[in-house]
């Protein structure tokens, strides 16, 4: 039997023992690290790294895979970069970038907000899905698993809804990060655009729960989790749709938070453990500033023009800087291409080898 998508909020109690008792778990990690990121004086600094990550393995579950190196070498406001793959990365980190701040400012999450985020994500200005014919097949098998709506109007109708939901609170007073889980399945399963729908699903998580107060910054980093269980991301995905199995799902995502927000904090606790030895490193130089320390962790590849423009030095003053950072072993110059980039190599080990930080 086809499924039926439910109008929101559905009309049973979802909130069972299982879920209160995984709930409180993952709530407790989530504020956690929010009060670790409070530690990194400079919020951009995690911002623009942990966005980017978050943006490279949520991009991976639609197999757009890019390297750590293409990464950090990509330009957005030059829009130079080393790949397709790159590009569409920074497109989805520049997406959530623009929304975490609009949602900050405005307190909503609206369904303009989220078709402009799906624009920038896929470049063009489609909006939500208005041919029919969409339809998800399993990638290994080509059998048609789900057809989602199928006409403009409906759409519209679940998209209506579905914002209603996400922004007045008295309809359902479950606990934010049960409805969040529903939210992102409710998302995929309107399927509302022709593409960029599980990314922008992805970082329709994150500026719900800055919305609803539970994220200061748009860190939570939980498309790791998603990418090292995908098949389990699926199968529950579907599995609601056939068996009404939304325990399972809210557990799944439940879990994803929790154990992403104590593996984050050990990133946190990484970033703020570098930034001190490089700061005790840097201050024997005559050009110390917390201004270019801040530059060294934004940027794990930087180069002159991006020291010229945060310390509003000039071209010569920056190259000094960063030749004498080099010869101390705080970066590592490497020429690739036309370009010279200086690595902070202890930032990129640390980002490159996420996966193997264990939370205890």
């Amino acid at each position: 039997m086809a499924y039926k998508i439910p109008q929101l909020p559905l009309d049973f109690d979802l909130e069972t023992k299982a879920i209160m008792k995984k709930t409180a778990a993952a709530g407790s990690a989530l504020a956690e690290m929010k009060g670790a990121a409070l530690s990194i004086p400079n919020e951009s600094i995690l911002i623009s790294t942990l966005s980017l990550q978050e943006a490279k393995d949520s991009s991976a579950i639609e197999n757009i895979i890019t390297t750590h190196d293409d990464l950090y070498q990509g330009d957005y406001l030059k829009k130079e970069f080393k790949s397709i793959a790159s590009k569409e990365v920074h497109n989805y980190a520049e997406a959530l970038r623009w929304g975490f701040e609009t949602v900050k400012q405005t307190g909503i999450l609206s369904n303009n907000y989220i078709t402009r985020m799906q624009a920038t994500l896929e470049e063009n200005d489609a909006g939500f899905r208005k041919v029919p014919g969409t339809e998800l097949k399993n990638d290994k098998t080509g059998e048609i698993v789900y057809t989602p709506p199928q006409t403009y109007d409906e759409v519209l109708a679940f998209m209506n809804n579905l914002e209603q939901f996400i922004n007045e609170n008295e309809l359902c007073d479950w606990d934010p990060l049960v409805k969040m889980a529903i939210i992102h399945h409710q998302f995929e399963s309107i399927h509302p655009f022709y593409d960029g729908n599980g990314r922008t699903g992805r970082i329709i998580n994150i500026l719900y729960l800055v919305k609803e107060g539970l994220l200061n910054l748009p860190i939570l980093y939980l498309s790791r989790y998603i990418n090292q269980n995908k098949a389990d991301y699926y199968r529950l995905l579907q599995k609601v749709r056939t068996e009404n199995a939304w325990e399972e799902w809210v557990l799944y995502i439940l879990e994803g938070v929790e154990q992403t927000s104590l593996q984050t904090i050990k990133i946190i606790e990484g970033i703020k453990n570098l930034m001190l030895k490089h700061k005790k490193k840097i201050r024997e130089t005559k050009f110390y500033s917390q201004d270019l320390i801040n530059n060294l962790f934004k940027h794990p590849y930087t180069k002159i023009d991006f020291i010229m423009k945060d310390l509003e030095v000039s071209r010569l003053t920056a190259t000094k800087y960063l030749d004498e950072l080099d010869q101390i072993g705080i970066v590592q110059k490497v020429k690739l291409g036309r370009d010279n980039y200086y690595i902070n190599t202890d930032l990129y080990n640390l980002l490159s080898n996420v996966n193997q930080i264990k939370h205890v």
